[in-house]
């Protein structure tokens, strides 16, 4: 069987790499890990920025702003919501008032009814 080849192709990388930096700080290994530091450092904050640039992310002025817009949005249909959550609890009480109104008027009625033909029974006009 044969052996996957990418181990020794990603440590001759590694090893060509370290050389190079070794190189770049004049054999000081201090050096030459800080400046791969600060290399790894700036390539990560490019990718970044090119990665969000790249999904439609902008700049911090940008995404506050749509996040200000969100707000003002939100803020707009809670109030709307608000008003017309106000408007149905006021339509219904409305029309549950009047609904205990007619029910009222016909239990009147009705006892007026009544209370004659109890009279009536004892001698009262009817």
């Amino acid at each position: 069987m044969s052996k996957s080849r990418m181990p020794v192709y990603l440590g001759l990388a590694a090893a060509g790499a370290g050389g190079y930096y070794l190189y770049r700080a004049g054999g000081d290994p201090k050096r030459a890990t800080r400046k791969f530091e600060d290399d790894a450092s700036r390539a990560g904050s490019k990718i970044r920025d090119e990665s969000n640039k790249a999904l439609g992310h902008g700049s911090a002025e940008q995404v506050g702003a749509s996040i200000d817009h969100a707000d003002e949005r939100a803020t707009k249909f809670a109030k709307v919501e608000a008003e017309k959550l106000n408007k149905a609890r006021k339509d219904v009480a409305k029309d549950i008032n009047e609904k205990i109104d007619t029910f009222d008027k016909s239990v009147e009625h009705k006892a007026a009814e009544a209370q004659k033909g109890i009279s009536s029974w004892f001698g009262g006009k009817k």
